[in-house]
Parts: C-alpha cells; sequence; structure tokens
C-alpha cells in the first residue's frame, strides 16, 4: 500500500512534561509511571491512539511482543484493548523496572512477562515466543535504523517469518526508514505521523 500522510500530532502529548496514560479499552486514562528519562522515547498518546485505531479489535486474544518497550506503553495499552498478555523487551534496566511497576499497578503484572535485554542480541538467540498469533511493536530509537540498519532488517524479517497467521506487525520509524526494504512491502499500510512513521502488516 502506499505511504499516506496525516497531520502532524501535538508535540506537547507524550512528552516528559505529559506522562503517558492508556488511550483506550478497560484501563482507560490510566496514567503510567514515567520519569522522563531521554533515552526512553515514548510514542505520542495521539499517535498510539490512531495506530489503535487502525488495529482496531484485531488485538483482541493475541500476544502483544512489544520490542524496544521503553515505558512499556503499547504493551501495556494492548492488553487494556483484549490482549492476551504481553512480553516487553527493555535493554536499560532501570526502565524495565518501571514496566514491571507499572504492570503491578494496573493490576496486570500476571499478564505481563519483563525481558531486561537488549532486542538486537536478544532476537539473535530466537527466543521461545509464544505460540498464539502476536501483535509485534517494534519502536526502536530511530537512528537505529541508521546505525543498525541490517540488524534492524534482520530482526522484523525474521519475526515476520516466524509469525503465525494472522499475527500484526506495526513498525515505528521516522522518513529516513524505507519501508520498501521490508518482505512484502507492498502489503505494508504505511501513514505518516510526523515525525513517525508507522506501518502495519498483517499475515496472510
Amino acid at each position: 500500500m502506499g505511504r499516506k500522510r496525516l497531520n502532524p500530532d501535538d508535540e506537547r502529548a507524550g512528552s516528559a512534561e505529559s506522562p503517558p496514560r492508556i488511550i483506550g479499552g478497560t484501563l482507560r486514562g490510566r496514567k503510567l509511571i514515567y520519569t522522563g528519562d531521554p533515552r526512553t522515547r515514548p510514542m505520542k498518546d495521539r499517535v498510539r491512539e490512531a495506530v489503535f485505531n487502525r488495529l482496531g479489535t484485531s488485538v483482541r486474544r493475541k500476544q502483544a511482543i512489544d520490542l524496544f518497550a521503553g515505558t512499556g506503553a503499547l504493551g501495556l495499552e494492548a492488553i487494556s484493548r483484549g490482549a492476551a498478555a504481553a512480553v516487553s523487551v527493555e535493554r536499560h534496566f532501570p526502565t524495565a523496572d518501571l514496566i514491571r511497576q507499572n504492570a503491578t499497578a494496573l493490576g496486570i503484572e500476571k499478564q505481563c512477562t519483563i525481558m531486561p535485554a537488549n532486542t538486537l542480541l536478544w532476537s539473535k538467540r530466537w527466543p521461545q515466543l509464544p505460540s498464539e498469533p502476536w501483535v509485534v511493536f517494534c519502536s526502536p530509537p530511530y537512528d537505529f535504523y541508521v546505525d543498525h540498519l541490517e540488524e534492524m532488517l534482520t530482526l522484523i524479517s525474521g519475526l515476520m517469518e516466524r509469525a503465525r497467521a494472522d499475527s500484526i506487525f506495526c513498525v515505528e520509524a521516522d522518513g529516513r526508514f524505507d519501508f520498501a526494504q521490508l518482505p512484502h512491502h507492498n502489503l505494508w499500510d504505511v501513514r505518516e505521523y510526523l515525525p513517525a512513521v508507522v506501518g502495519i502488516w498483517q499475515k496472510g
């Protein structure tokens, strides 16, 4: 699918001055603990809302896999909207601990698996992942698509190959990344929420 450009999101949403919150579902409105650490770049609330509006009910009963999890907001949001569970992979140990704290505060800690690990190294071991269909969120620092491009392509394409039918992939980048480099590039629904660019693909 061609790239679609939407209106830029409010730059204030999801900033350090405005802690991330759960946008929809059973936990709607609940705020997340967020330190404002610059190493953690949470997807802005309005972008996350637009993404989950695109996903709709397709996240229900799926296993969420949140790569480069940061605040863990994507996996937690997925559970709020009906995902069965979430695996969050985050290399910064204090931030991974905050995901755990947020899951506990939301009362969904039993549905969350927190993996304090470097996603690029973790994926090379091809760890055991849920056998059910996934909804995969890949939202790394944008520079990774420049400094670690080959590793990012290997990560995403490898997971696409291993995923069961009906799995969904949601990849966030910026304008420097060309989604045509990914497998099945003509089937990705790519839209712009400047500066973010988000592509969604579902495995048939």
